[in-house]
């Protein structure tokens, strides 16, 4: 199964409508060029000062996925969310939710990031916690393109929900993120690299790039890895769409040559 894949690296900062208007712009020129899947980054419609998201949260379905499911439509191709602030229904408290859509717009599925980003690294300190709700279900999506499956940034030094994932029937994970500067530096393309490897599955990964509101800086380097590990596209330091044509069938390719599946022994590991 080939197809062509659409990734989305933005910039986004606190300005809710201009981010808006620069992803659709961007949505709609990878359905001009012909994306059957078109992935924007995480948190693409806000990134700005973490104390104000609750206040650009809203509902799924709602006003920002209506605006996405237009295009999907128009161009008749599958969108993917990105992330936007999902309000829970309490008070100041927001998911951190992906949102799938099929090719005529329905909503297909969400994915609440799981692992949030609460980190003192030192240089800066971080605490997604603080106005986020952590989700608590592994979400696969079936599409005419195959199963996908659905993380968030920071999930990405979690393999267990990679394995799991894959086990599930994965055959393309995706990684929208706002990875920073000071810890993608080292670590992105790395974690990409081993969670496409030690599942052999394809790895899709849009981004943010650049400084943020309130001086928080992106690494960027949104790229695609194949299941043999090899980064097959990457961004460069600007907003942009990145094409690529992925095929699937190199899934089953890997796995006959490294048959790491067949020698899985589950009964005797320790996942507690």
């Amino acid at each position: 199964m080939k197809f062509r894949i659409a990734l989305i690296q933005m910039n986004s900062r606190g300005d809710k409508e201009d981010n808006l208007g620069r992803a659709l712009a961007m949505v709609k020129e990878a359905g001009r060029e012909g994306a059957d899947l078109v992935c924007l980054p995480e948190c693409f419609s806000y990134l700005g000062p973490q104390e104000d998201t609750p206040r650009h949260a809203e509902e799924i379905p709602g006003p920002t996925t209506e605006r996405l499911a237009q295009v999907a439509r128009e161009y008749g191709m599958y969108v993917h969310g990105g992330s936007i602030p999902e309000t829970s229904g309490a008070e100041g408290t927001v998911y951190n939710t992906t949102a799938f859509l099929d090719r005529d717009g329905s909503l297909l599925e969400t994915y609440r990031k799981i692992h949030l980003f609460d980190v003192d690294l030192g240089v800066a300190s971080y605490r997604e916690s603080m106005v986020t709700l952590p989700g608590d279900r592994l979400v696969t999506v079936t599409t005419k393109l195959g199963t996908i499956g659905l993380t968030i940034c920071y999930d990405l030094r979690f393999p267990e929900l990679y394995r799991s994932l894959a086990l599930a029937g994965a055959r393309l994970i995706l990684v929208p993120a706002a990875f920073t500067l000071y810890t993608g530096k080292d670590h992105w393309e790395p974690l990409l690299r081993a969670r496409a490897i030690e599942n052999q599955v394809f790895i899709a990964a849009p981004a943010q790039f650049g400084a943020s509101e309130p001086g928080n800086i992106t690494y960027g380097n949104s790229m695609v890895v194949d299941p043999w590990g090899v980064p097959v596209a990457r961004c460069s330091e600007r907003e942009q769409v990145l094409m690529v044509t992925i095929d699937l069938d190199i899934v089953d390719e890997v796995r006959a040559k490294v048959p790491s599946w067949d020698h899985r022994v589950p009964a005797i590991y320790d996942l507690g």
